[in-house]
């Protein structure tokens, strides 16, 4: 009886040692990330057959219980990626949100104050002092839009320089949970007796994984878990883990892209592939708000360039010159995939290039062009829409034009050979003052208009005015209109179609032969403008000859002042200064979305947290009292034991 005694006694002592021991182990852990909660479940022990009923043997530890819910780990893990690509997305957006409004070193001064030097001229009559403040306004913009460029590209390298630290760590941590599996499945023979600390190990490493990228976790055979990132693509599966890789993109080296390796070979990812996570959130920022920022700031630049190129070339500079480019107008970056087939010398490789021709048509996109072995496929990436196919001519030469953009080819391409085109990423990078000496500013118009003192009428003829027909067909001049009282033409203009717009607004184009005289309307032949007023004499003349000298005049640069209001892009809808707002507009709106999701997420990340911990967590206070209770109950068993012995002790005196 004793013996049974001892042995149950004993039993209840090793329960409330190991309950201790448990018990210990949770508070030494409490702050140990990751750590769950552990506790022993008892069992009784088998029962004795006595033939007159069941003896008790004592108890037994039946599990070492860890607390641990795997639909809350999933809520952590999940709102751990959102948060952390939030958090990621909002570091670096706020850098450019900072940049581009910033009231002294932002875009918006530098070009007011080069309008301001244009229309300063313009109102010193092109004075030499004025010219030269207008050059040092244009060299400051060109400057600011230079050193705007240059942080946007620094902080592209810095998001390369994160994409590659992301893709390591994100390797590391698949390394890890392969062989922590490995482990867990050579422990884990029994759903009884699974190793906790080992699962808690790993469950902390794939929530530490998902602060890189979104993870996806399903369980696997013998305890071990398969973890897939992206669109599927596996991580770990079972003991083996496979790698990202960080590589530059084949079509543009300064651009650090994520692969996928499969044996030898590396298939790049599309950047939204991989979502959540820091990655996630540097790949979906590089992709919504960097290149579009930095295009669109090159947008800005390159439409500036065009269009007072074209107004600056159709004037008059200070020696009577005709007005040369102003500013320097990027061509668009065209990246050769370093795939393409090699060129030899007598068969070189296909090339491409590419140019703005109408900042007015542009749609804010790159292009993706490739070669199918017969003809090449232009794709729109924006809306991955097929925009045009090109069949090369001989040497395969062929030009194609879309979305104000021109595409020149040349040499013969292989099959599968593919260019990416990316219109204005380059614009303000490459934006310069071309003109070098205040001499070269062509502020005056290149026609002049004259009356005689004979004309016997109140008529009058503006100043006239050029467009951009003046430069590619001007009319032979002097050209001397007169007034026919008898037909009430103006006769004189060169032989074609004279467009007229009357004192309404109303237009119409008329044979040279049969222009009708009326007061306040403007007559436009061959790139030349005049507005004529008043009423004209019998045999009234006005004369409209070329301009030989460029002193004094400011009607050119006149008109270069009002681009400042004039509707550039988006079809004729948007200036330089409300595109440049709108940009601004665009970048502040991201930041103040994101930084709210990300607040949001904080909240939501610290919500599921608290209820994984009301699962999971060591609470001291609850700790502290189970040490009193196997304390008390060691003890217990202790006396139960000792009684055992005394027991034992008198049968073994009344034997002697």
């Amino acid at each position: 009886m004793s013996g049974s005694l001892l042995a149950i006694g004993k039993t209840g002592l090793y329960a409330a040692q190991a309950a201790l021991a448990t018990t210990g182990h949770n508070i030494a852990n409490a702050n140990v990330a990751g750590f769950s909660r552990q506790t022993v479940v008892q069992a009784t022990s088998a029962a004795l057959d006595t033939g007159v009923g069941f003896l008790g043997t004592g108890t037994e530890i039946a599990q070492i219980k860890r607390y641990s819910d795997n639909f809350l780990n999933t809520q952590v893990r999940n709102a751990q990626a959102s948060t952390s690509g939030l958090e990621s997305y909002y570091g670096q957006i706020k850098q450019i949100d900072n940049l581009l409004a910033d009231t002294t070193s932002g875009l918006s001064p530098a070009m007011q104050g080069f309008f301001k030097g244009v229309q300063d001229m313009a109102a010193n009559r092109a004075s030499v002092p004025s010219r030269q403040a207008m050059l040092s306004s244009a060299e400051t913009l060109a400057t600011r839009l230079q050193d705007l460029d240059s942080r946007l590209g620094e902080i592209r390298t810095g998001v390369n320089g994160e994409i590659e630290a992301s893709v390591t760590a994100i390797n590391t941590y698949g390394t890890q949970i392969a062989k922590l599996n490995e482990q867990i499945s050579n422990f884990a023979s029994s759903a009884t007796r699974p190793p906790n600390d080992l699962l808690d190990q790993r469950d902390q490493v794939v929530l530490e994984l998902n602060k890189f990228v979104k993870a996806t976790v399903t369980p696997g055979d013998n305890s071990s878990l398969t973890i897939s990132i992206g669109n599927g693509q596996p991580l770990v599966v079972g003991n083996d883990s496979f790698q990202l890789a960080a590589m530059a993109s084949p079509t543009d080296l300064t651009r650090m892209e994520v692969g996928y390796q499969v044996g030898s070979k590396v298939a790049v990812l599309p950047d939204g592939a991989l979502s959540g996570g820091k990655l996630g959130g540097l790949l979906e920022f590089r992709t919504e708000t960097l290149d579009a920022a930095q295009s669109s700031l090159g947008k800005i630049a390159i439409g500036m360039a065009f269009e007072f190129n074209a107004q600056h070339q159709l004037g008059l500079d200070q020696n009577g010159n005709k007005g040369q480019p102003f500013f320097n107008v990027a061509p668009a970056f065209v990246g050769a995939s370093i795939n393409n087939a090699k060129g030899t010398s007598t068969n070189p490789a296909a090339e491409l290039s590419a140019k703005v021709t109408d900042p007015g048509k542009l749609k804010d996109s790159d292009y993706e062009v490739t070669f199918n072995g017969t003809n090449y496929k232009v794709v729109r990436q924006s809306d991955n829409a097929e925009v045009g196919t090109v069949t090369p001519g001989a040497n395969g030469v062929a030009t194609f034009e879309v979305d104000g953009v021109e595409f020149n080819f040349k040499n013969n391409a292989r099959n599968k050979d593919t260019f990416l085109v990316r219109p204005t990423i380059d614009g303000a990078a490459n934006f310069k003052v071309l003109a070098n000496d205040v001499s070269q500013i062509a502020a005056a118009a290149p026609v002049l208009t004259s009356m005689p003192l004979t004309n016997t009428g109140t008529a009058k003829i503006s100043e006239g005015k050029v467009g951009k027909d003046f430069l590619t067909g001007p009319p032979t001049l002097p050209v001397t209109l007169a007034f026919d009282e008898t037909s009430g033409n103006l006769t004189g203009f060169p032989a074609g179609m004279v467009t007229v717009v009357n004192s309404k607004g109303e237009s119409s184009q008329v044979n040279a032969a049969n222009v009708k005289f009326d007061n306040g309307s403007t007559y436009s032949f061959s790139g030349v403008s005049v507005t004529m007023t008043g009423k004209p004499g019998n045999g009234d003349k006005f004369t409209i000859a070329a301009n030989n000298s460029g002193v004094g005049d400011t009607r050119n640069i006149a008109a270069l002042g009002e681009l400042q209001t004039k509707n550039i892009f988006n079809n004729g809808t948007a200036t330089l200064t409300s595109s440049y707002a709108q940009m601004v507009s665009q970048v502040g709106n991201k930041t103040r979305e994101v930084q709210v999701n990300a607040q949001a997420g904080n909240a939501l990340l610290a919500q599921a947290e608290g209820a994984q911990a009301d699962v999971s967590g060591v609470n001291l206070d609850e700790e502290a009292a189970n040490l009193i209770k196997y304390q008390q109950a060691y003890q217990a068993s202790s006396k139960v034991m000792q009684i055992a012995g005394t027991i034992f002790d008198t049968l073994l005196s009344i034997s002697r």
